[in-house]
């Protein structure tokens, strides 16, 4: 577009004759007019509606055309001003910048870096736990500030834009350049887009923009099935012997977390003070989660207990007061690819065929618990929810990945509860055949009874 712009003043024609008229101003972008009143009053047989001036030589119409030049003078200035910000030029952004209104500077990441200083300004650490973020919510948001940068960089060939050049297909153009050029996943680019409208909504409370560009902009995310570990690859991993410390230690964490839940953030925090016992001496878990700060509360199962204890005088756990020596999320699935690597391959030796196990990481171990150890042994999900620290049952039923062996289970279960019905009618149906035989019978003897004693009196007579 040209963004050719004409400033032209005019009077209205009112529906009733009207000698003082209101003077307006129409902007015309591109064809486009808009037009709004200057809030300045003018005789209509002293103003000329082709010039757009005011007619004559008297003080008063001196003083209104001088007023009206600044005015158009304004609007070539704002112009040049949206020109040299790269900002779209239209009619309502010169009337915003006339009125004082949209000339703030702030660009889309520059806002997002004060909410990524803010962000890391309310990271919790082990001495500040009540604090708003842990580091990985911190260092997605980083991540997501430079793929917006790097996709303005590949659109606009510039380092920033501001928040007004943002439009639904600013969103869409977004969303195929983290697919195609950042080759992420469906769910992992809604994931960015997300982060970013928080950056977008944040610009609308502050009045950097009025409406919200992304309002039509509504994706779906792709149902994803999430897998756990069968109970047979749990024991495989339980029972497999590590010459390799690291890879000993890996999979001890990570077996401890599939018999508790806890989160990787949730173990790597674990102290020996969020170990209690119960009225019956049973050891259980209490603690806080750190990316919910919701409460949840953990029965030790032996399998637990048993890792707890294994570590109880390690040189980390002595000085931290840790129950366990926990590494970086990232040392742990990386050892944890490697310790699927050679249970896959004992497994395949074991059943005499190819097996491939399960990418195994520290989130699985939270699945693992959901699924296998809990609702396939009976555990209500309601009582797995307070277990998982969730605020909703919805979101345990996310986790809760019914296995083919738990359906089968419990089909089994329903066709026994069923054939125990079946002869339960069964036995009630015989029982009130047998009354109703008895009745009839019963009934036949009364009526040989009768026959027979008239019978006997007849021959007595």
């Amino acid at each position: 577009m040209s963004n050719d712009v004409s400033v032209f003043f005019f009077q209205k024609t009112p529906k009733t004759p009207q000698k003082i008229r209101y003077v307006y101003l129409r902007i015309t972008v591109d064809g486009t007019p808009r037009e709004k009143s200057t809030k300045r009053k003018w005789s209509a047989d002293r103003w000329d509606q082709k010039l757009g001036r005011a007619t004559g030589t008297k003080e008063d119409a001196k003083i209104l055309n001088a007023y009206l030049d600044s005015k158009e003078a304004e609007v070539h200035k704002a112009r040049l001003d949206l020109l040299n910000e790269s900002m779209p030029i239209t009619a309502q952004e010169i009337f915003e910048r006339l009125d004082g209104r949209g000339t703030c500077k702030t660009t889309v990441l520059e806002e997002f870096k004060i909410h990524n200083d803010q962000m890391k300004a309310l990271l919790r650490s082990e001495d500040k736990t009540d604090l708003d973020y842990a580091k990985g919510t911190h260092e997605r948001y980083v991540t997501a500030r430079s793929h917006v940068q790097d996709f303005i960089k590949f659109k606009y060939n510039r380092d920033d834009i501001h928040f007004s050049q943002l439009d639904y297909q600013f969103a869409k153009d977004y969303e195929f350049y983290l697919k195609t050029v950042r080759s992420c996943a469906h769910n992992t680019t809604l994931k960015y887009i997300a982060n970013f409208k928080k950056i977008v909504l944040i610009a609308i409370e502050k009045k950097i923009i009025k409406d919200n560009p992304f309002a039509r902009y509504k994706p779906k995310r792709q149902k994803i099935k999430k897998k756990a570990l069968t109970w047979e690859e749990l024991r495989v991993i339980e029972d497999y012997a590590f010459n390799v410390e690291r890879l000993a230690l890996v999979r001890d964490i990570f077996i401890f977390q599939c018999y508790t839940g806890l989160a990787y953030a949730d173990v790597r925090g674990l102290t020996r003070d969020n170990i209690r016992r119960d009225n019956t001496g049973k050891l259980y878990i209490a603690g806080r989660r750190v990316k919910s700060k919701s409460d949840f509360i953990v029965p030790m199962l032996p399998t637990a207990i048993k890792i707890m204890n294994r570590y109880a005088n390690h040189p980390d756990t002595l000085a931290s007061n840790k129950v366990l020596p926990v590494i970086s999320n990232q040392k742990m699935n990386a050892y944890l690819k490697e310790i699927g690597d050679l249970c896959g391959s004992a497994l395949s030796t074991a059943l005499g065929i190819r097996y491939v196990f399960p990418e195994l990481n520290t989130h699985m171990a939270r699945r693992t618990f959901a699924s296998t150890v809990a609702l396939n042994n009976g555990v209500p999900i309601v009582v797995v929810k307070e277990m998982l620290g969730h605020s909703t049952v919805q979101q345990t039923e996310d986790y809760a990945i019914t296995e083919r062996e738990y359906v089968h289970s419990s089909m089994q279960t329903l066709e026994e509860k069923i054939d125990e019905r079946i002869k339960r009618d069964n036995q009630q149906q015989a029982t009130v055949e047998k009354e109703n035989t008895i009745e009839e019978i019963m009934m036949e003897m009364a009526v040989l009874q009768k026959k027979l004693d008239r019978l006997l009196f007849a021959k007595a007579v």
